[in-house]
């Protein structure tokens, strides 16, 4: 069903850019999103076929001469493949490094990464043509803290000091928005994108790797992005937070969807979204996977490494114009053969369409992968992407059983970002598996700020790293300390205090509700 004035349920077309605009500033858009290699699909597919052909010849030549050891075939033709377990570093933990006899207040690092991106900036008031003035700084870090840290507004200005709840009611109002505080996030990856450090912890000095989760958040009011799932809440309502992180473990993208959503959909929306953090690679576990993912993902320039749960069950497809025999090698000794063909007569007319109207941010990904879903027939523009999609996917598989070292990357990358989530569960300190908002938007808010104040954290621990690293004299130790960043993860938190501060002053232990003395039986 298609809604003239519905926002999720409009006709397909009125989605990508449109087509009279399209045809009138056909070659203009194009330049503008850089899609001048796309214009002619037969030469996209002509060297995803020579690529895809080789790799076969490739990969089955390893196999066949012994150089890939990992593999192992069953007698009816299935296969196993171990990635091997990745060496211990003999690198110190890193976790030495930092203060280890005090407590880091949360405050004070938020003020100390302020002072160095000036961050605060973003977060204007709407109207600032008739409004003067802006909120202190200690009121905009209550505000991150009680939202951030699900402990909430109410409760927030009930156990601070120094902010007034009119004055924090007001800020969080006004001057709290998604995209001031997503900008204000940007702010700080700028800075540790500057920063030398960081990468020292690339894999490879040309290329980033990032990765993307999903958590799941209970609701425990009525809300509409919240849906049931027994799995996670048992009879409660949740939300999925969707978190995207790169190798230097900058936090660079979240959102928050229904817990019935598909996480697909979201992670092209993080690949586009700023201009800090370029992906070269990115890696999802298998509910970030689909066929359309790699489709799109290969036309936008991004190399796509899901971790797969069942690596043998895919499918493999190769061009129906090597049917025979590839260059005298002969398909019967393959032991990775194709289970079928891809349709080399493909020609999407609306590929460069969809993808510039991606590249240009006229739409998100999310919206128009969930419309393309929501058909009960599959839609044409979905089982060509979907065809086009088996080809880079092909390709991958091909790679990743040919190749230990990428497996390793992706298993590297997916821990890390495991390790996020328990650092997102530390920093939620008034609430650690919740959100106490009911509105998306608000929902968003939330996500926001605690990403805000993790990527506070991993600034300040980068600072305060290349400071130490200033300060170290010996050859030797310098070594050690620098072993210890390349293959240790800054996202630590031990040396913080989270918690806030108890007050044992004489004030505070005297009975300021008037508890009356307890009627005793005798």
């Amino acid at each position: 069903m298609n809604l003239e004035h519905s926002y999720k349920y409009r006709p397909m077309d009125d989605y990508l850019i449109d087509r009279v605009r399209w045809q009138r500033d056909k070659q203009h858009l194009i330049e503008r999103a850089g899609l001048e290699a796309l214009v002619d699909p037969r030469k996209v597919l002509k060297e995803l076929d020579e690529a895809l052909s080789q790799q076969y010849l490739l990969t089955n030549q390893n196999i066949t001469e012994g150089k890939n050891p990992h593999i192992k075939f069953s007698k009816n033709g299935g296969f196993t493949l171990a990635t091997p377990k990745q060496e211990e570093s003999d690198a110190e933990p890193l976790q030495q490094f930092f203060p280890d006899r005090r407590f880091v207040p949360l405050v004070e690092i938020l003020a100390t990464v302020n002072r160095f991106s000036h961050y605060v900036d973003e977060l204007q008031h709407p109207q600032q043509r008739y409004h003067h003035g802006k909120p202190s700084e200690a009121t905009i870090y209550a505000g991150m803290i009680g939202i951030g840290c699900t402990i909430g507004l109410r409760r927030m200005m009930r156990i601070s000091r120094g902010v007034t709840e009119a004055e924090l009611e007001h800020t969080v109002n006004w001057h709290f928005s998604l995209d001031g505080l997503q900008a204000a996030n940007d702010r700080v990856l700028r800075l540790m994108d500057r920063l030398e450090l960081p990468n020292l912890a690339r894999r490879l000095p040309d290329q980033l790797h990032t990765s993307s989760d999903g958590q799941k958040f209970e609701v425990r009011v009525d809300s509409l992005n919240a849906n049931y799932s027994f799995k996670y809440f048992g009879k409660d309502q949740g939300v999925a937070a969707y978190t995207f992180r790169d190798e230097r473990d900058l936090l660079w993208y979240s959102t928050v969807f229904s817990s019935a959503e598909r996480e697909s959909a979201y992670v092209i929306d993080g690949l586009m979204h700023n201009e800090v953090v370029k992906s070269d690679i990115h890696s999802t576990d298998a509910f970030g996977f689909s066929e359309l993912v790699f489709a799109v993902s290969h036309l936008l320039g991004f190399s796509y490494a899901p971790r797969f749960k069942n690596l043998e069950r895919q499918r493999l497809y190769i061009f129906r114009s090597r049917k025979g025999s590839d260059r005298g090698s002969d398909r019967s000794a393959w032991k990775i053969k194709p289970a079928g063909y891809a349709d080399d007569e493909i020609v999407i007319q609306q590929w460069v369409r969809l993808i510039a109207t991606i590249k240009l941010k006229e739409v998100t990904a999310s919206d128009l992968f969930r419309r393309l879903n929501s058909y009960s027939k599959q839609h044409a523009l979905y089982q060509a992407l979907k065809a086009f999609g088996q080809v880079p996917k092909s390709l991958f598989i091909l790679q990743v059983i040919d190749d230990p070292v990428l497996r390793q990357a992706i298993e590297k990358q997916l821990d890390r970002i495991e390790h996020v989530h328990r650092f997102t569960r530390a920093v939620s300190v008034g609430n650690p598996r919740e959100f106490l908002q009911a509105e998306k938007e608000d929902q968003e808010m939330a996500e926001a700020c605690k990403r805000l104040i993790k990527n506070c954290i991993i600034c300040w621990n980068y600072l305060y790293l290349s400071q130490k690293l200033e300060e170290i004299e010996d050859a030797a130790t310098r070594q050690v300390f620098l072993d210890a960043v390349a293959h240790g993860s800054v996202i630590s938190w031990q040396h913080i205090n989270l918690l806030g501060e108890y007050d044992f002053s004489d004030e505070k232990l005297q009975d300021n509700v008037g508890i009356r003395p307890p009627k005793l039986t005798p």
